[in-house]
């Protein structure tokens, strides 16, 4: 299995292909309003040609390079890239500002080398376990595991937790159209005939995030490059040794991240906040984070970073993403005839291990290119939006096409970023809505089955222990937020609020 997965990466073609979604991957983390969600939206349609691997090859170059591209902008021109590096704007940017530029991106790129290659490793010795006992699970554990994972995400929306769980029932409702997985009954088509396979998953994918982000960004009106100061950039800025005093907080932000990021729907945008939070509450001196303090973007990138392993694990393991890029790389599987699941690594264990392999591998090459790139940085800040927007949408345009042949396809983007865009207007968030399209089969055909094999109906979710327990965690999950805010407002009338308690808010903390 070994020589398999260094021969498919080593391969010159993939190669060169592993070297080019790197390089996408940290232009889209880098570059402010995209992420590597954008990147692995935009890309999977030029996946089409490619084998099963070299596609996921190519994807899960993207994903990693997109996460660790993000630290870039945050602390060049402090603006996050993506949502995984706001809380290194904090220290890096004020970092950047005095003078110390060098140090700030040497700190966050060695963070996220560290937080990526470590967690992926630990992704690999978890994924078989995992996947042995859920190959046991039946459709009542499948069910409310779905039902589980999606609850999770919408309590923890942006917002309102109902303006979550409304569109999590949204992306339910879309992901009905078309013909019935088990009785066959055509459902919402009106008659359109391209509607009788389902809403297009590319169209849909591309409508929501490339299409609606171009907008929401243009519609700002902000097309000026930023300037950025390049003098304070040479060298790497911190010696191993006095980057490795800091040993205690790495390991403490790297738990923190893979924890959050094996939870279904937070990920890396969550984590980092998190772990900014913990370790300013934990320091003996919080009164310098926010000054340029080494601390703050070793726990932002760590943990950032580290959410990669853990939204990878229940990914492979069960088919349910830990965040809204892995839900992409889901959709990747699919348009390749690949279902994720228990059995992914039983049907295709070369792939899986592929896919491990080349993000181990791509961050060995973010680590290089980061590296040797930290001059290079502002000329990608500098481009300007005009010509990037025009090619992105022009690319989104044709593979929409490109998937389906027909125009319908292009018409459905279109239509997808427009709802997007009145979601944004209603505060409905995205990630609730991408994860009920993407589990809504698996739900309504798991809930289906689970009744059709039971004689006690629904009792049956109610009996088997781990069913049991999934559907006690998601009921739990909806009266948190409640309890939460009960107990903030004691403590705000009592005065005893601590610092992480005014962190708290970090929860609210959406993964685009």
């Amino acid at each position: 299995m070994l020589f398999t997965v260094i021969s498919a990466i080593l391969t010159p073609s993939n190669l060169l292909i592993i070297l080019g979604g790197t390089i996408l991957g940290i232009v889209f983390g880098a570059v402010p309003g995209l992420s590597a969600t954008t990147g692995i939206a935009l890309m999977l349609p030029v996946s089409f040609s490619m084998s099963s691997t070299t596609g996921i090859l190519f994807l899960g170059s993207i994903y990693i390079g997109g996460i660790s591209g993000g630290l870039i902008s945050a602390i060049l021109i402090g603006v996050p890239g993506t949502p995984a590096s706001v809380a290194t704007c904090f220290d890096g940017y004020p970092m950047a500002k005095g003078g110390r530029s060098s140090r700030a991106l040497g700190i966050g790129i060695l963070s996220s080398f560290i937080g990526t290659f470590i967690s992926v490793l630990i992704s690999m010795i978890f994924c078989p376990m995992l996947a042995h006992y859920a190959v046991k699970m039946g459709p009542w554990e499948f069910f409310s595991l779905c039902f589980c994972a999606i609850i999770l995400v919408v309590t923890m929306s942006k917002g309102n937790m109902f303006n979550g769980l409304i569109a999590g029932l949204l992306g339910i409702i879309v992901s009905c159209i078309g013909i019935a997985p088990i009785d066959g009954a055509k459902r919402f088509t009106f008659g359109v005939v391209n509607l009788y396979s389902g809403v297009n998953q590319i169209g849909l994918i591309l409508g929501v995030f490339a299409v609606a982000t171009l907008i929401k960004n243009f519609a700002k009106g902000d097309t000026k490059t930023p300037d950025i100061d390049t003098k304070g950039i040479s060298g790497f800025g911190i010696s191993l040794r006095e980057y490795c005093s800091h040993w205690l907080l790495i390991i403490k932000s790297f738990f923190i991240g893979l924890w959050i990021g094996f939870l279904p729907g937070l990920g890396a945008g969550l984590a980092n906040l998190v772990a900014y939070a913990q370790a300013k509450a934990s320091s003996k001196t919080p009164d310098k984070f926010g000054t340029g303090w080494d601390e703050g973007i070793i726990a932002s990138e760590t943990s950032n970073n580290a959410a990669i392993g853990g939204a990878v694990i229940p990914m492979v393991a069960l088919g349910i993403p830990g965040d809204t890029a892995t839900a992409m790389l889901i959709g990747g599987l699919m348009i390749h005839g690949i279902d994720a699941g228990p059995l992914l690594m039983t049907n295709h264990p070369e792939l899986v291990y592929c896919f491990f392999g080349v993000m181990l591998f791509a961050a060995v090459l973010v680590l290089i290119l980061q590296f040797f790139g930290m001059r290079t940085f502002p000329y990608i800040l500098r481009t300007p939006v005009c010509y990037l927007y025009a090619a992105i949408l022009a690319i989104c345009v044709v593979g929409a096409y490109a998937d389906s042949r027909t125009m319908f396809n292009c018409g459905l983007m279109l239509v997808m970023g427009v709802v997007a865009m009145l979601m944004a207007v209603g505060n409905l968030p995205t990630s609730p809505f991408i994860l009920g399209y993407i589990l809504g089969p698996m739900l309504e055909s798991n809930l289906r089955k689970g009744l059709t094999y039971s004689k006690n109906g629904f009792a049956t979710f109610l009996t088997r222990p781990v069913s049991l327990i999934l559907l006690l965690i998601a009921v739990g999950s909806l009266a948190w937020p409640f309890i939460r805010d009960r107990r903030d407002a004691k403590r705000k009338a009592s005065g005893k609020e601590s610092e992480v308690d005014k962190m708290s808010n970090v929860f609210d903390v959406e993964e685009d």
